[in-house]
């Protein structure tokens, strides 16, 4: 680390370890989960991380809802604070097992809250749909129905990506809406049509332009691909799309094996006939450019289901917090900031874009003013 970059981080951490002093230990606490978080190395970083950190285990187990059972984690923390958090991954083929996700379970488990991770089979599969919010819904409840886990009736449902929109959706219906202490949508949507739109065109809702992370018309491809070619064309398509998603997300761990995978996807657009090829081809090559326009037409029939979006359902009874990377090219800031708008008539909200993080991940080089605001938005989070 740089002398700069180290002198910027023991200033941000000292102006932010004085402001806990005078408001006390929540703040503390918010401060603890922060540098957990953030992974921040060096003597004092590490005390407050470790801060009345309690060891916790975990389990496995199969949680029923109405499309079945599905697998979940808890996390079980031997001096437990505050509620169980229903903590839901992003769309992702890691589902519990994702590296980010489980981070964080470690992190809010440390902080004595239990946490459970469900794992909706769509998102394994990388699709959107109608049964997220229902799976959510669902373990929440099975949650609630056991007294070890929900001794004061509530839980907190937070989730990550389009699970954080997701998750909104769940704390708003009958069955939860008295029963969620706090939500959290983590890097989440507020309307999923127009996010789609933007991730086709990077036309954000106020007209101005940002670029948009391939990844996003890379999953709507793969959900409209039975759109967009032959069937005969369909199941190879989908298979060479699975595939350089499964390579994109080994970089972040194995380089080579990473670059492995790359080949396979373009040999497998190799044996694809048109116009699979095509579209196989901009998908190796990251053409969002190419490949937008000939998505945009689709967003709207497959993202119509007002399930599918917070803006568009009941809103919660109980507090919501929404926190987004300031730059996130996934889904822009600006989602959380217009939720935050329908929400706030009927319910508090808390909302932060912040550079510190950017989809989901927190990775920003932390200034006093930016890590006062994430310590306060955690703080009040952990002490609902």
């Amino acid at each position: 680390m740089k002398r700069a970059t180290r002198r910027t981080l023991w200033a941000s951490l000292l102006v932010v370890l004085v402001a806990c002093l005078f408001l006390g230990a929540d703040w503390l606490r918010g401060l603890s989960f922060v540098m957990r978080a953030a992974g921040l190395q060096g003597t004092v970083p590490r005390a407050v991380a470790g801060w009345r950190n309690s060891p916790f285990e975990t389990s496995e187990f199969r949680v029923p809802t109405r499309h079945g059972e599905v697998r979940a984690r808890l996390y079980q923390p031997r001096a437990v604070r505050g509620h169980t958090v229903v903590l839901t991954s992003g769309v992702h083929a890691g589902g519990i097992d994702e590296p980010r996700l489980v981070k964080l379970a470690q992190d809010l488990a440390m902080g004595g809250q239990r946490v459970l991770t469900p794992e909706p089979p769509d998102l394994l599969r990388y699709e959107i749909t109608p049964r997220i919010p229902d799976v959510i819904e669902d373990a929440a409840l099975w949650a609630l129905s056991r007294d070890e886990l929900a001794p004061g009736g509530k839980v907190d449902l937070f989730g990550i990506s389009f699970s954080g929109g997701l998750s909104v959706v769940a704390a708003g219906r009958p069955a939860l809406r008295d029963q969620v202490a706090s939500t959290l949508s983590f890097g989440g949507h507020g309307d999923l049509p127009r996010v789609l739109s933007f991730l086709c065109s990077g036309v954000l809702p106020d007209g101005s332009h940002l670029a948009p992370h391939d990844y996003g018309v890379v999953i709507i491809l793969l959900n409209v691909a039975d759109r967009l070619v032959p069937p005969e064309q369909v199941a190879p398509l989908r298979e060479g799309i699975l595939t350089f998603l499964r390579a994109s997300h080994q970089t972040q761990h194995d380089g080579a094996l990473a670059e492995q995978t790359f080949a396979k996807a373009r040999e497998l657009q190799n044996r694809m006939t048109e116009p699979a090829s095509t579209l196989m081809g901009y998908v190796n090559t990251r053409n969002v450019a190419a490949l937008g326009p000939l998505l945009l037409p689709f967003v709207q029939s497959f993202a119509a289901d007002p399930s599918l979006s917070p803006a568009r359902s009941p809103a919660p009874a109980s507090p919501v917090y929404l926190l987004h990377g300031a730059g996130d090219t996934v889904i822009p800031a600006m989602e959380s900031v217009l939720l935050a708008n329908v929400l706030r008539p009927h319910t508090e909200v808390h909302q932060l874009s912040t550079p510190l993080i950017s989809h989901a991940e927190v990775d920003g080089k932390p200034g006093a003013a930016d890590m006062v605001r994430m310590v306060g938005f955690w703080s009040s989070l952990l002490d609902e």
